[in-house]
């Protein structure tokens, strides 16, 4: 089975930022166990990357926030992507009350 494109979205920011969200199936395997690929990254105007999630292989799930890295827990890709899009909102200044 080849990978399988589950979703892809892209927004543009009015100040030029970017946040892409893109998920496929892949076979479930030892580098994959959840049966997932993704990658999830907001990029500012000028090209940087402040944050992003993704799966690398070899790397497992983890995050990166300016050129740090972290390994985190997989829930879920919806749960991931939601934790993702508030952490954007915070970085762009927003603020929610739970």
């Amino acid at each position: 089975m080849r990978a399988k494109l589950l979703f892809r979205q892209k927004y543009i920011y009015n100040d030029g930022a970017i946040v892409q969200i893109k998920a496929w199936s892949v076979p479930m395997s030892a580098r994959t166990p959840e049966g997932f690929k993704y990658s999830l990254v907001y990029i500012d105007r000028q090209g940087n990357r402040l944050l992003g999630y993704d799966n690398a292989e070899g790397k497992g799930h983890h995050r990166h926030e300016g050129k740090e890295e972290t390994a985190v827990i997989f829930k879920s890709i919806e749960k991931l992507a939601e934790k993702f899009l508030k952490e954007v909102d915070a970085i762009r200044g927003h603020r929610y009350e739970n």
